[in-house]
């Protein structure tokens, strides 16, 4: 009965509007037992005061019909015949160092993945054949099933919903109409990448099917380690390694960065860890300009050996060093 006053059938016609409604009202009560004991006993008001207010418009009435074919018998009356499919999108996993992650780098990487087949431009017949129309659905890649009442659509199982049958498949792909292949992609990488880092490419990801438009390709960077910088963030941290003497006295040292090496001034008294920053000397910002800074951590080096000429010049520093720690231990409990 609800084929029957379907809308499409009855454009314009209130009533028939009317009668689908209560049709379909009536197979959402008789699929829920709960709603049907209660129509039994108190009728539709009985169902009124339960919240079940009918349908509010066409949607809900064919998602209703939806999920009763799909119950019974096992597929639902909007699906149609298979449309275009987009491309799977693909990933690939990069490795680089610390100075190409940093300055960018242009390259290409190889991929495996499905493309459309050149030798039958992607039809799946052998050249010089095309595909038939299906002789079960006659194209339309969907046949008719009558349950009762009802007469429904369902995807071709001949065909699988294509409409068309390949007869001669081709050599090539055997029929499907791609085959796996490497190829080679041109990259960019900006300046500034970090681990975690997604370079996203449009289109260079598997073919899509039917006409269907293809994937992307995501490329993920991993930074690896390097044996004298860590990274953090945009910033370079390098621990450079002072001989005492020169942490007591001041002098310069040279140090390596990004750029190349550069002089600093250390100051006179230099403590273990005590920090020194180069302003720009970093990473440059991925999403923005300027760079991140160099931090210099200082190592202050104590010799394990001395010679016997270093160990006397010690020791006289040392006696120095208790001479004044004596005198200004002396003003220091004067005051006190």
């Amino acid at each position: 009965m609800a084929l029957n006053y379907h809308p499409d059938r009855n454009p314009g016609d209130k009533e028939a509007e009317e009668k689908f409604k209560e049709a379909s009202e009536a197979y959402e009560v008789l699929r829920d037992p709960n709603k049907k004991e209660i129509y039994d006993f108190y009728g539709h008001d009985g169902l009124k005061s339960t919240g079940f207010t009918g349908f509010r418009g066409f949607d809900d009435i064919f998602s209703s019909f939806s999920d009763i074919f799909e119950e019974f018998f096992g597929f639902s009356p909007r699906s149609s015949r298979r449309g275009m499919s987009p491309g799977a999108d693909l990933r690939y996993d990069l490795k680089m160092s610390l100075f190409d992650a940093a300055f960018g780098k242009e390259m290409a990487i190889e991929i495996f993945k499905r493309v459309r087949c050149e030798v039958c431009d992607g039809t799946g017949a052998q050249p010089g054949s095309d595909p038939q129309v299906c002789p079960q659905c006659h194209g339309r890649g969907q046949v008719g099933r009558s349950h009762g009442f009802f007469t429904v659509s369902t995807t071709c199982s001949y065909c699988r919903g294509e409409g068309k049958v390949i007869a001669n498949p081709c050599k090539s792909c055997g029929g499907a109409g791609w085959v796996k292949n490497r190829q080679k992609v041109a990259l960019q990488i900006p300046p500034g990448v970090n681990t975690g880092s997604r370079l996203r490419l449009r289109g260079e990801g598997e073919e899509g099917e039917r006409g269907g438009p293809p994937g992307d390709l995501y490329v993920i960077i991993y930074v690896e380690p390097h044996e004298f910088f860590e990274r953090e963030e945009d910033d370079i941290i390098c621990r450079v390694p002072i001989p005492f003497t020169m942490a007591a006295l001041g002098g310069e040292i040279e140090v390596p960065t990004l750029d190349g090496a550069k002089k600093i001034q250390i100051p006179k008294g230099t403590q273990p860890g005590e920090i020194f920053r180069l302003r720009g000397k970093g990473v440059p910002h991925l999403h923005g300009h300027g760079k991140g800074d160099q931090v210099i951590e200082a190592v202050v080096q104590i010799p394990k050996k001395l010679s016997k000429e270093q160990a006397e010049l010690l020791q006289d520093f040392a006696a120095l060093e208790e001479k004044q720690e004596g005198a200004s231990a002396r003003k220091w409990r004067k005051k006190r």
